[in-house]
This record gives structure tokens, sequence and C-alpha cells, in this order.
């Protein structure tokens, strides 16, 4: 075997036998204990199907450097058993090597089972066939319901069990949850409700997993599980059982974004406030909803009308780039809070309100070894800053901000004053070798003749009346087609009348025939408002009429008290014929007690024409002559190449309408690309005060979203296949591939601290464009102005430092930059840089 190889078998049994080492998970009053330690523990949401296993290790190590010290996840029920007893834990789906990664970080995990998740995720993680189970009713005292919640639980708790992943088999996994923010909707349930939790409790203590449950947003969460907080600000919440900890579920960094919305961006200054403020007030355990977003890759979305990113604001963007000052920002917080461990775990607290919104908060311990002080002086005012004098020292305290002084002296971290690097992105184009500047595409129209005649097929099915779509399509498929003949004698006076098809739609988009023709197109308005009558002229000709609708949604809803129970599609209707001739408009024809015939699906679907088979030669498949543009339920397809380097890869869908994108036949989530977002709501961004999805928003008046993610590891090295179907009408010819980067990097840096920039995927900073120590003026990246004075010298410095490197590091002091000649007594001087990468 040799040295060599005998030393790496010692090491592999090594790492074997510490693994079975147990870890004592348990709590008390003021934090949760590791084997008998009480611990400050700082986690990170990270959901293992909105990223690509490919990603994971990145984006673990990136929240371990972020001080985290552990990642928290939902486990996804509809993901891993989409037909009943159907299992699937492969790629995206495998958990138990999501875990493992995690472990492999060296960081703990918590492990939210749920297996409800709400998550903006499709009909909050339950998979749709419960929905078609006869009796069926989901999160209540329901035999059906918690039999099959309880096959699934066990499922998952046996499979971490069986991979020794739980802490008191040595790995991982120190929290498990069951159930997920009940407590917001169990007053409809009534009785059945409390029933329900406490079962919910009595079973997961069943399955004996050795580390502590959660229940979040459960006020009476039953013994032992914990009740736990989510929300922007969890500063004034108290467990209801005082033996146990006070634990912050989900804090929330920004917010979802939805098809027609602008965008919503929290700043990193108000987060790291919440965080301050809660940990300043007794808080221990602390999760980031979330640290890395990711993408909602294929149907997975829900709300309905939530986009296919979920990059949340997140200090992780949607491709697994720093998004930074948020990042940067918040590890500063966290190295400060974790040198204040034992302290706040174990110091008694007093806090004095020194009025106006200002208070000091002084953890003390006396222990063998001597006292100790760590101290938060907190200024919630939203208008006014604070000079707080403190032990004999005087402190700035902007408006809406906390700062720490882990030694109860020096003030080592504000929450307001950022000085990590502000990263702007850019997109570069696809530089791979001989890539033409234009894709070249064929295509092929959607086969509808058949369902717009009533012929659908040998899988459909009828009733005499208008059903929920998605008892019939199961969720296999955004689009079920309603198909119906109308009888009308040549002696009805509906012949000599102006008529209109009035269809009550409970959403989310409905397409319009006629005798072959097309009517109209239309969908709910926003986010929340996808309830809709549709309303469009139609000429009756002749005796023997074919009406095709075709319904299709756009994400189940995924919260919400009995949600289970909302309707989709053209369920109940009605769907009518009325007289628009006179007024009020009269009932012609009421067609929802019609037979009514239903197909589910697309035929592309069901050819498969997403597949990364190699069909592009097949001429009665696709064409390539007379491209359409503008058309409605057509199918484009076409090759590229990857992109050269590491960076993500994003493809550009501006020009295209609505659909839904595969590459090499993984697909990439629903397009909406012309659904723009309102005029109105941008503007200035102001921290200070409490946060609100729609405080902050950008990108008004724009399209929701135009970038779609393709991860590195969807792309083969040579050729790849993109797909589209296009519902709405788009122009493929301006679809194009690009990738994401750190193009610029700022920072702000006061004298005595450490300005640190960095590029990403390798790239290096090519140009120092500002670099100014004095008193700069601008607080925007591109919008630095030099002040009265500055050092004459600090620009060659930085370009010295840094051109050429991929991260540098300044000291911001005299003695590296020179001298400012600034009035000491106005103000501190700072470093300024904008750099290019």
């Amino acid at each position: 075997m040799g040295y060599s190889g005998v030393v790496a078998k010692i090491a592999v049994l090594a790492l074997l036998c510490c693994a079975t080492f147990a870890i004592d998970v348990s709590y008390d009053e003021r934090a949760i204990k590791i084997n008998g330690e009480r611990r400050i523990l700082i986690s990170g949401s990270i959901h293992y199907p909105r990223s690509t296993p490919e990603m994971w290790p990145d984006l673990i190590q990136k929240a371990r450097d972020g001080g985290l010290d552990a990642i928290e996840t939902y486990v996804f029920w509809n993901a891993h058993e989409p037909r009943r007893r159907e299992y699937n834990f492969e790629g995206r789906n495998d958990l138990v090597r999501f875990i493992k990664t995690v472990r492999d970080a060296g960081l703990y995990a918590v492990l939210r089972i749920g297996p409800y998740v709400c998550a903006e995720w499709n009909y909050g993680g339950f998979p749709v066939w419960l929905h078609q189970m006869p009796g069926m009713e989901i999160r209540t005292d329901n035999a059906m319901f918690k039999n099959e919640m309880q096959n699934f639980t066990t499922l998952i708790v046996d499979m971490m069990k069986e991979e020794n992943l739980f802490a008191s088999q040595g790995g991982p996994i120190v929290l498990a949850q069951i159930e997920n923010e009940y407590g917001n909707v169990q007053g409809y349930y009534g009785e059945a409700g409390r029933r329900y939790i406490e079962w919910c409790a009595s079973m997961a203590e069943s399955l004996d997993i050795g580390v502590p449950w959660i229940m979040c947003q459960q006020a009476d969460a039953p013994a032992p599980m914990i009740n736990t907080c989510n929300g922007w600000y969890c500063d004034n919440f108290t467990p209801t059982n005082p033996n146990t900890p006070k634990m912050w579920t989900e804090n929330w960094t920004g917010w979802f974004k939805a098809w027609g919305q602008n965008d919503p961006h929290r700043r990193a200054e108000d987060v790291a406030f919440a965080v301050a403020r809660f940990f300043q007030r007794g808080g221990v355990f602390q999760n980031y909803y979330m640290y890395h977003g990711g993408t909602n890759f294929g149907r997975t979305s829900g709300g309905p009308y939530i986009s296919t990113t979920y990059d949340y604001d997140a200090p992780l963007d949607e491709y697994g780039h720093l998004n930074q000052p948020k990042w940067g920002h918040l590890k500063q917080l966290h190295d400060a809070l974790k040198s204040m461990e034992r302290i706040l775990t174990h110091g008694d607290e007093t806090t004095t309100d020194l009025g106006n919104g200002v208070a000091t908060t002084v953890y003390t311990t006396e222990e063998a070894d001597g006292s100790s002080c760590g101290a938060f002086l907190s200024n919630i005012n939203t208008t006014d800053d604070a000079t707080v004098t403190f032990r004999g020292n005087h402190y700035l305290v902007p408006a809406w901000s906390v700062s720490i002084l882990p030694d109860c002296s020096e003030e080592v971290y504000n929450t307001a004053k950022v000085s990590t690097q502000t990263s702007l992105k850019v997109k570069k184009p696809n530089t791979a070798e001989n890539q033409p500047e234009q894709l070249q595409w064929v295509w092929r129209q959607e086969h509808v003749d058949d369902v717009l005649r009533g012929v659908a097929g040998p899988n459909s099915r009828s009733a005499s009346r208008l059903v929920d779509q998605i008892l019939v399509t199961g969720d296999a498929s955004d689009y079920l087609w309603y198909m119906t003949t109308v009888q009308i004698p040549k002696s009805d006076p509906i012949f000599n009348k102006q008529v209109t098809l009035r269809v009550n739609c409970s959403g989310h988009v409905l397409h319009a025939f006629l005798n072959g023709k097309y009517v109209g197109t239309q969908h709910g308005p926003a986010y929340g408002q996808y309830n809709f009558v549709f309303e469009a002229p139609v000429q009756i000709t002749q005796e023997t009429n074919q009406l095709t609708l075709l319904s299709a949604t756009v994400g189940l809803a995924n919260y919400a008290p009995a949600f289970d129970k909302f309707f989709t599609g053209i369920s109940g209707g009605p769907v009518q014929l009325v007289s628009t001739t006179g007024s009020p408009a009269k009932v012609l024809k009421d067609l929802s007690k019609n037979t009514w015939t239903y197909k589910v699906g697309l035929d592309g679907e069901e050819k498969q024409l997403h597949s990364s088979s190699d069909l592009i030669s097949d001429k009665i498949m696709w064409q390539s002559q007379d491209l359409p543009v503008d058309r409605r339920m057509t199918w484009y397809r076409t090759t590229f190449k990857a992109p050269l380097g590491l960076e993500p890869v994003v493809v550009d869908l501006h020009t295209m309408g609505k659909g839904e994108a595969w590459v090499n036949g993984q697909s990439i989530g629903r397009f909406w690309s012309n659904f723009s977002s309102p005029l109105e709501g941008c503007g200035q961004c102001d921290y200070r005060g409490g946060y609100n999805p729609g405080k902050c928003t950008l990108q008004c008046g724009k399209p929701t979203q135009t970038w779609y993610h393709v991860p590195r590891s969807f792309l083969n090295a040579d050729r790849n296949v993109l797909t589209l179907f296009e519902e709405f009408g788009g122009n493929p010819t301006g679809v194009n591939f690009q990738t994401v980067t750190v193009g610029t990097a700022c920072a702000s840096v006061p004298e005595g601290g450490l300005l640190q920039l960095s590029c990403s995927g390798g790239r290096t900073i090519s140009d120092i464009e500002f670099a100014s120590f004095g008193d700069v003026t601008g607080s925007s990246c591109g919008a630095y102005q030099k002040g009265a004075c500055e050092s004459p010298l600090a620009l060659a410095h930085v370009r010295e430092t840094c051109l050429g490197k991929t991260t540098c590091a300044v000291r911001v002091s005299q003695a590296n930059l020179g001298a400012t000649d600034c009035p000491r007594e106005v103000h501190t001087p700072r470093l300024v840089v904008h750099a290019v990468c």
C-alpha cells in the first residue's frame, strides 16, 4: 500500500471514529447547549433544490466565511414524493448529500421537516396528490392527512438516522422542526387545530431523534417543543415557555419577487440593526431567511405569480456571489457578537433607558478569573442621532442603530456604519469560441387543431360541470384544456345579437377559442389578484359551435388557512354567452353545466419537445425557415456554446413573452418577461424605521425578470440546447447568453479601519477610478467627489497595493496614506475607493 496509502487509510478511519461521537444538544432558558456549553448560534437558510449539488460546497463555505455556525433548510415533500410512494432523492433533491456537505464544511444543520414549508414554494411543499384524495383536509385533525404526514416525516427521520446525521449520532443536525408557522392560521381550524398541533408534537417526540424540536410562530407549542419567532424584527419576542431560549428562525433579509411587482430591497444597515437588537435583548439563536435564496427551477415557484428568481436580496445572491455590502457588514457583526458569546449566555443584564429611544444594555459576569463586561448602545429613534456618554466616554450612535462594545469600552461595530465594500454586478457577453452573435433558431407551432375541434385524445375525461384544474392535472402541467360543444337552433335570436363570451376564472391565465378562431387572452392583474372575469366579443354563425378554453396556472397557493381549498382554472365558472345589446347585459346561454371535456397539458409537453435529445435534424418536427415572432403557442429551439470561464451564466429573455425555458432538457423555470412592474414606488431608500416589502423597491416600470440563471452544471462542454415554449408571443432573436460578475467594487472606511476590496471568478482589479483620503463627499458608488482636504499620496498607494490583484487590503492611516490637513474637530478622514474588476 505504501506509506502515503497507510496514512490516508488511518485518516479515514479517524474521521469515521470521530463521526460516531455523539454530540449532546440540550437547552435551558439562556441558550442552546452543545455538549453542556451554552452557545450563540448564527444560522442561514440555503434550500438545496434552489441551487445545484455542484454549487453547494461553495455556497456553504461562503456562509462559513461569513461567520455562520449552521445552515438551515426546509425539506420539500412534493419534490421528494411527487407521486404517492414514489420517491426522488437525486440531483438537487439529494438531501443526504446536502447535509453531508454542511457537515464536511464544519457547520451544524437545522432541519425544518415541516413538512409544510410555505417558502413561496409550489403548494407550500405539499404534493398535489393529497388534494386529489377524497376526504383529505390538510394541516388539521384529519386522519388521512396525519397518516401521510407521519409517513413522510418518518421517512426523512429514518433516512437521517441511517446516515448518522443527527448530532446525537455524531452528525451535524442539532435542531429539527415540525410544522411551520401554524400559529398564524390555527384559529381558522378551531379545536381541530389545537388537537392537530398536539398530535404533531407527540408524533415528533416519538421519532426519538436525540436533538430538540422547534415550532416557529407557535405560542402554544406543547412541551418540549421550543417556540420560535419569524419576522423582520424579533427583539420583542418572548418564548411562551420561560424555560426555553429566545430563538429567531426567520430573519427576512429581503423579500421575494412577484411578477408585475417592483424589486424589494432591504438595506444591510437595517438587517444588522435587527440582529443586534435581538442579541442585545437576550436572543441566542438567529437564522437568516434567506442566506442564499437561489432559483425556482422548473415549476416550483408558488404564490401564485412568484417569479423564477428567488434572490431574496440575501447575503449570497441568486448565483452565489457575495451580495456586498450585506454579506461583509453582517460578517463583521457576527465577529463582534461571537467575541461576547460567554458573557451574553452567562452574564447578568442591565438595561438603562436614556430617553428619546436611546438605551444602554450591559452584560456582566463574575467568574474565578475575574469580572467581564460587554455592552450595547442602541438608538431606535428613526431621525435623531445620539451622543451617548457611557462610563466616561462619548459615543456617536446614529438613528436606528446599535453600537457594540465587547469590553464596555471600545466600539468595534455599529450597525449603521458600513465599511465593507459595495459590489456592482455586470453582465458580460458570451465569449465562447465560434459562438455567433445571434443564435440560430428552429421552431414548431404547438399543435392545437385537435383541441380546437374538441378532439381531446385517449387520456381525456369529461364531466357535466366545470372542475378544479388541479383535480384534473394533479399539477403535472400548468395547462388544462376545457372543451364543450354549444348547440344553438337557427331560430334562436342569439344570431341577431351582439354576443360576449364571459368566463369567471379562479386564476391565473385564460386563452379562449371559438370555432377554431382565437378570441382573446387575459390574466390576473397582479400578485394576490389573479382571479378575474374574462370578457370578449364573439360571433355566433352556426348551429354547432366548439368552445375551447385553455387555462394556465402560474404556481399554486403556498400560504393561507385552508389554501388546499382554493380553486384554480375555471372551477365552477360560470361560463356564459351574454348579450351586450341594451342594458343591463342579459345572459343568453349558461354553459357551466354543459358536458365539458378536459385534456391535460400541451402536445409539445407530451412529445417532450424540451428533451435534450437531438431533434433539430428532424425536419418534420422543427422548421428552420420563416421564423415567426410574436406568435402564440410556439416552440423555439437553438444550440449554443457554454460561455468561457467559471462565472455564473444567465440567459437574457427580455424579448420573450411568457412561457417556460429548458437547457439540455432541464427546466430553468417559467419566464414572463413582458410583465412589467408599476412605474411608482421607487426612490430614496432610507434604512431608518420599520421595514416592509414596499418600503424600499427598485426597478420601477421595468420587467419583473429578464435574466434567468443557467447553472454551470446544466451545461455541456461543447454543444448545448435551449428550448423555449412561448405562450403569449415573443421574439427569440433577442435571446442571448451572458455571464454575471462583479464589475465595480467601492468602499468607504474611516481612519483606523481596514479597507478591503475583492473581485470574483478569479478576475483582478484592473483600475482604480477614484481614491481619496480626506473629507470625501458623495455616498454612492460612482458618485464620489473629492472634498476640501485630502492626502496627495492616497491614490498612488491604493493603486500600488491593489492593481492586478483579486483581493487587496489597505490600512487606513496617515502612515500609509499621508497626512490630510483635515480639521479633526470637524470629522474623521476616510478613505474612499472606486475600483474596476
